[in-house]
């Protein structure tokens, strides 16, 4: 017969009237958790503006450092889209739809799909990443899209 055995600790609770979030709404929340993931990963608001990169998802995209992307718009910000094409030519007007973060911002729905990034040094390759993005919702209504990487 197994043997349970108990016991009872005092609680710790909180003074009444002592808020339990941080002070953040839902981007920041994760734009704190985001900046310091060891994983590849990137947060964009609305307007696609980067909010938040980690350092790995900067070397993985070839963005430089987080500080250097944080408010510029995603597509204009660095990332360098190409086709999957022998030529590996840059896309000049990139799909909305074809975009994982930025379908998951349209569509309010998770979005996969595979992306050619062009190396940002010379003499590197360019790399392929499988990014998954899910749409960051504030009040019901999507305030950003959350996407991590993995390269292919």
């Amino acid at each position: 017969m197994a043997h349970v055995e108990l016991s009872l600790s005092e609680v710790f609770a909180p003074a009444p009237g002592t808020p339990t979030e941080q002070g953040y709404d839902n981007i920041g929340r994760w734009s704190v958790t985001v900046s310091s993931a060891d994983e590849p990963c990137l947060l964009i608001d609305a307007d696609t503006r980067v909010v938040a990169v980690s350092t790995a998802g900067c070397e993985l995209l070839g963005l430089g450092a987080p500080e250097d992307v944080i408010g510029l718009p995603l597509l204009d910000g660095g990332l360098r889209l190409l086709d999957f094409t022998a030529y590996r030519g840059e896309l000049a007007n990139p799909e909305i739809d074809k975009i994982p973060p930025l379908l998951a911002l349209s569509s309010g729905r998770l979005a996969r799909g595979l992306l050619r990034i062009g190396a940002a040094t010379e003499g590197a390759s360019d790399a392929t990443v499988d990014a998954i993005s899910t749409p960051v919702l504030t009040d019901g209504a999507v305030a950003g899209s959350l996407t991590f990487f993995s390269e292919v």
